[in-house]
């Protein structure tokens, strides 16, 4: 029985391309998009539209696009297996973690990175944790 993988990485927006827009664009944006986000996360409407746009920062940001892969699986010539993207958490223990720590720390944490972000010496730590967001929101492998 013959097993073999392939595995296929898309490819992203250019470096240079998102240095300029998070210079340009991206680092002023950010600010307004966080808040507006958690704006909408206190209200019971709005949660999921929030949510979905704090799981946006990095491409609001740097124009960062999830890890997307695809992983497809044969054996003896016959696909068995197929998935696309990092394996996630359960969605129990994901909301549980929102509920009590994610919502809080997710906004402390995105205004300190976009504090950070201001200074030379910050800007590498600052973009850092605006692209990890949201991990830490809820718990999301990227």
């Amino acid at each position: 029985m013959t097993v073999t993988a392939s595995v296929h990485r898309e490819p992203g927006v250019p470096f240079l391309i998102r240095v300029l827009w998070f210079f340009l664009i991206g680092w002023h944006v950010t600010l307004y998009w966080v808040a507006a986000a958690w704006l909408l996360n206190l209200t019971v409407i709005g949660l999921p539209l929030g949510v979905w746009m704090l799981h946006r920062v990095p491409l609001v940001l740097t124009l960062r696009m999830p890890s997307s892969y695809h992983v497809a699986e044969f054996r003896n010539g016959r696909l068995v297996n197929w998935y696309q993207d990092a394996p996630q958490h359960g969605w129990l223990l994901r909301l549980i973690y929102f509920l009590l720590i994610g919502w809080w720390l997710s906004l402390l944490w995105a205004l300190l990175g976009w504090l950070l972000c201001v200074s030379i010496i910050g800007l590498p730590i600052g973009v850092l944790m605006l692209n990890r967001l949201p991990t830490v929101t809820t718990l999301m492998r990227y």
